[in-house]
């Protein structure tokens, strides 16, 4: 799911959106891809449980998200740049290092972020213990 269709989707059924930062060359994101994102039982709960949206940091693409345009200002700065929505939601201390992991409620309110490789056993954990808490 991208963005534009997040919106559509939490106007019909309000969730969770579980949001995945990731980068071409991010290690960690390639070992959770093939690790994580394609065990069953992780991929059946996200799709039941959240919204789950994900997001090449470094996109071109601009993204029509919470009434407003975002942009990748850096393409041409350094590599590819990170986008601009990466950087707003994903950076810690001022900095955005993949891969970036968000849990935001319907209202697009942040209620946590990690920024590390999670096995599937963490991952679930972190996510079940967050919705529980934050219904």
């Amino acid at each position: 799911m991208d963005f534009e269709q997040l919106e559509d989707s939490l106007a019909i059924a309000p969730k969770a959106i579980f949001i995945d930062f990731y980068t071409d060359w991010c290690s960690y994101c390639k070992k959770m891809d093939k690790e994580v994102f394609t065990k069953p039982e992780v991929v059946q709960w996200i799709n039941n449980e959240v919204y789950a949206v994900r997001m090449d940091a470094e996109s071109r693409d601009n993204i029509y998200f919470d009434g407003r345009w975002w942009k990748n200002r850096q393409a041409t700065a350094k590599r590819e740049g990170f986008h601009e929505l990466a950087l707003l939601l994903g950076s810690r201390q001022g900095e955005f290092v993949p891969p970036v992991f968000l849990l935001l409620d319907e209202q697009f309110t942040v209620i946590d972020r990690k920024f590390q490789y999670l096995s599937s056993e963490k991952l679930m954990a972190w996510l079940r213990k967050e919705l529980v808490n934050n219904p």
